[in-house]
């Protein structure tokens, strides 16, 4: 298996793994068990983004590109609506 390869497996599991963590926050009715599932999710999105930012640089990964000002005002809109 290709580094590459590996490292898009690796992301697709801590995304998941993020989804997974908010979901059981926001179910949970313990504040212990909801504050530390959440510091576990903030490790995970932590690991996530060095990851990330490892597959950016090795080309791996192609962000898309940056919205324009006009797009940008455009979505708001649409959200304050």
């Amino acid at each position: 298996m290709k580094e590459k390869d590996m490292v898009n497996d690796a992301l697709s599991m801590l995304n998941s793994s993020i989804t997974g963590y908010a979901n059981v926050i926001t179910q949970a009715s313990n504040q212990q068990l909801r504050q530390m599932i959440s510091q576990i999710r903030n490790n995970c999105e932590t690991s996530q983004y060095e990851l990330y930012k490892m597959a950016e640089q090795k080309g791996y990964y192609q962000p898309a590109s940056q919205a324009n000002q006009q797009e940008v005002q455009k979505v708001k809109s649409n959200f304050s609506q």
